[in-house]
Parts: C-alpha cells; structure tokens; sequence
C-alpha cells in the first residue's frame, strides 16, 4: 500500500473525484469547455496529494498540497459559474461544496503541520 492510500483525506478526495466524474459521464449535455476544466481540476486535487506523499522535504509536501488546495479552489468556482448558469442546480452544489470545503480544511492542517514542524527543527 503506498502513503497516499492510507490518508483519510485521500479517501474523501478519490471519493469526491468518482462523484464528479459520475456527474460530468451523466450530464454529457454540459458544455465541453466546462467540463474539461473541472474533470482536471478535480483529478488535480487528487493528484497533487499523492504527489505530495512521495516528496522527501516538508516544503515539496507543502508545495503539492497547495497546489491540490488550489485546484480545490478552482472546482468550487466552477461550481459556483456553473450555478449561475443553471447547469448545477442547489443541491447538487451544495453536496459538492461540503466535500470540497471538508477536503480543503483537511490539506490546509496537514500544509500547517509541516509548517509548524519546520519552525520547531
């Protein structure tokens, strides 16, 4: 099993990102331009987190957990366009907001934890 695998914050993003991909395979209709942004988006925060876990300093970890935090970012506004264009309705929003909120709180500890532990070395 590699690190990755074993984090909570891995599951509920891998999870987060099945969701997505299952929407995106559903609503086809959706406009392609806005899909494709948020499939790599999404697979980005995914992505970036095992990155981070193969990296052997704490500013590399904190690096590609930034950068997954941003592609978080990315998917929540997205979201919010897609909203505004009636592509996404509330509900859907709202369960894919708590996810992402909940999967950025969890990188923003582990990006502090390394923060921290650089300060006290």
């Amino acid at each position: 099993m590699f690190d990755f695998e074993k984090l909570e914050v891995y599951q509920v993003t891998k999870n987060q990102n099945i969701e997505v991909m299952r929407f995106l395979f559903q609503h086809s209709d959706l406009n392609s331009d806005f899909s494709r942004n948020w499939k790599e988006a999404s697979m980005g925060t995914v992505l970036n987190l095992a990155e981070s876990t193969a990296r052997m300093s704490h500013p590399e970890k904190k690096h590609y957990l930034t950068l997954a935090r941003g592609n978080i970012n990315s998917c929540v506004a997205l979201m919010e366009l897609a909203r505004e264009m009636d592509w996404l309705d509330q509900v859907t929003f709202d369960s894919f907001y708590q996810r992402y909120e909940q999967m950025s709180k969890m990188m923003l500890g582990m990006i502090r934890s390394f923060s921290s532990e650089q300060k006290v070395q």
